[in-house]
């Protein structure tokens, strides 16, 4: 086909409702402009083909950035896709963007660049850094792979003006990613992450450097032995003294673990860990986890796990995921028992929040704080309150927020931070979530526990009769493609606009909409009312009766990093309603199944 007939066959696509307008606008500058002609000839091939669905999955949008930065699958051509040209013209636009709004003026510019285990990791890796040496810019590069805390610790340690980390953390292993940090060691915050993107967006010659002269003349500088030696350190630096006599089960989930939480173990003490064998190779295919998706939020990654612990009469499963930010675990539900079984991301926080603060008693002031977010459990809250600290609550989801707010209210105080999504975060050395750094306090915990004849279970109990019964579920509803995107925004218009008044047995009494950043009362005249905290495409139910007068709630937001919905479920039982713990947790269980089922209908799936 000419030129011309390709032009006219996308504009036929349209018009048969093959192909969004969105996408066929984003084809054919591909098509036609000439910073994508090393492109333009596989464009044009998939037209011939007529791979209509392909090229609107790949074209409909401009992959943006969102929680964690620039994520998606990866296809070698396309706006929407993870290639050469996204993650080229996303270091071009990085370096733009920094080199305009360096922290410091005049000071050498300067990047940390590493990558996880995922197909392409390295291809991407130093293609990034070619762009940054040709912009200028001197580039401390780690080889092999590496966690994402020990980028954001590399930013830090070497006073980078930025970094970029090469990765899609737990997502299948089509896709991968670019994570882009501030100088901070934080991810990009407002308002750079605007200014990148539309960089990014404008991005025009993608002007790379060639890597092998730059290694020799010294602009790209190997140092993954200086940093990591520096890096664990500093993790072994948060721990808390007392027992280590622990068998533990850990798993990298075929990602970094290996360089991070096995040394760290190591370090601390821990001389019982065996790396769990059929996910010790780093792989980014994750053959031998269950769908191939290596999420330690997941239990099914667990399944084997148990299995072998109960082989081996170990006392704890510990999970990292591929880039080593976040982990998962299983232990026994009772000590000397059988039975196992895995521990929420919120539990483990709120596990790990009372350990911390118990083992810091009588150094604590008003001043030490703990941070989650809006869709965090609010038993890390009350375990704060109850030693007399303050929780930072009212942030969006990210860890980019609690990185800002760990700034904002002084590190020095600073005691935990952690989120739903099996994240947290100690200590000053990294301004994002650290795996190795929870995995060794995890263990430091479980060997205290196992000392008193006690179960990570046994004290989450101990927990909920103190503070009063939590449970919590996360319900995520997959909306791929351009129509997906549409689906997501007519649910959360939905809920704003049409909100239910009920949702299983209890009433809504009112919508918060953090977009519009107001209070709705439902059921009443009282006209809507202003609702301080973030702004952001977050709704917030609340929801009461009778039983239930609070702490009941549901939260719903649209993923930043994913084509999907999640929906937050949150279940409460004051401590004073408790009587028979397991019944009550029946009934919570219960309560949420309802909550759950309307959610759905609600939402049309």
């Amino acid at each position: 086909m000419t030129a011309p007939a390709v032009l006219t066959a996308v504009d036929s696509a349209v018009a048969a409702d093959k192909l969004t307008p969105s996408a066929a606008e984003n084809l054919k500058a591909w098509l036609t402009e000439p910073r994508y002609a090393d492109y333009a000839a596989e464009c044009a091939a998939h037209v011939e083909r007529g791979d209509w669905q392909a090229l609107d999955d790949a074209f409909w949008t401009i992959i943006p950035f969102g929680t964690g930065g620039r994520r998606g699958r990866m296809y070698p051509i396309g706006s929407n896709a993870i290639n050469d040209r996204t993650i080229g013209e996303s270091a071009q636009g990085l370096a733009n963007y920094v080199k305009e709004n360096a922290d410091s003026a005049g000071a050498p510019l300067s990047v940390a660049i590493c990558r996880d285990t995922r197909h392409n990791g390295e291809r991407f890796a130093k293609l990034c850094a070619e762009v940054m040496v040709a912009a200028g810019f001197k580039v401390y590069f780690l080889r092999g792979f590496r966690s994402t805390p020990e980028l954001s610790f590399a930013v830090r340690y070497k006073s980078c003006s930025c970094g970029i980390m090469v990765t899609a953390s737990h997502n299948p292993p089509s896709d991968n990613a670019v994570k882009v940090y501030w100088s901070t060691g934080a991810q990009v915050l407002p308002p750079h992450d605007k200014g990148i993107i539309e960089r990014v967006m404008s991005c025009g010659e993608i002007v790379r450097g060639d890597f092998d002269k730059a290694v020799a003349e010294g602009q790209i500088v190997y140092c993954e032995e200086e940093i990591d030696k520096a890096f664990i350190d500093n993790v072994v630096g948060q721990a808390v003294p007392g027992p280590r006599e622990l068998k533990v089960i850990y798993s990298p989930l075929h990602g970094v673990g290996g360089t991070a939480v096995t040394p760290v173990l190591e370090r601390d003490g821990f001389q019982d860990v065996e790396v769990f064998g059929p996910h010790a190779e780093p792989d980014g295919d994750f053959p031998n986890v269950p769908g191939h998706v290596s999420n330690p939020e997941r239990p099914e990654v667990f399944e084997a796990m148990i299995e072998r612990a109960k082989e081996t009469d170990a006392d704890l499963c510990v999970a990292s995921d591929p880039d080593c930010d976040r982990i998962g675990l299983a232990a026994r539900l009772e000590s000397g028992g059988d039975g196992w079984a895995t521990i929420s991301g919120n539990q483990i926080g709120a596990l790990l929040a009372d350990f911390l603060l118990e083992s810091r008693k009588g150094n604590l002031t008003p001043e030490h704080f703990n941070v989650i977010t809006l869709v965090t459990t609010q038993l890390t809250r009350r375990i704060g309150d109850s030693y007399g600290v303050k929780t930072v609550t009212d942030l969006l989801v990210g860890f980019k927020w609690i990185a800002q707010a760990i700034d904002a209210n002084g590190p020095e105080k600073f005691v935990l931070g952690t989120e739903e999504s099996h994240g947290y975060l100690v200590g000053t050395y990294v301004r994002d979530k650290d795996g190795a750094a929870a995995a060794m306090l995890a263990c430091e915990l479980a060997a205290k526990l196992k000392s008193q004849g006690k179960t990570l279970h046994e004290k989450l109990d101990d927990l909920f009769w103190q503070h009063g019964l939590h449970a919590e579920r996360t319900i995520n509803v997959q909306m791929p493609g351009s129509e997906g995107m549409g689906r997501m925004m007519e649910v959360m218009d939905e809920f704003r606009t049409n909100t239910p008044q009920s949702l299983g047995p209890l009433k809504v009494d009112q919508m918060r909409d953090y977009k519009n950043n107001l209070t709705v009362k439902l059921g009443g005249p009282a006209p809507p009312a202003p609702l301080e905290g973030p702004t952001g495409d977050l709704v917030i139910l609340d929801l009461s009766s009778d039983e239930c007068p609070e702490g009941t709630y549901v939260a719903c937001r649209p993923s930043g990093t994913e084509p999907k919905i999640k929906f937050y479920l949150f279940g409460y039982t004051p401590a004073e309603q408790l009587h028979d713990m397991e019944e009550a947790k029946e009934d919570l269980e219960k309560l949420l199944d309802a909550i759950e089922a309307d959610l759905k209908k609600f939402a049309g799936v």
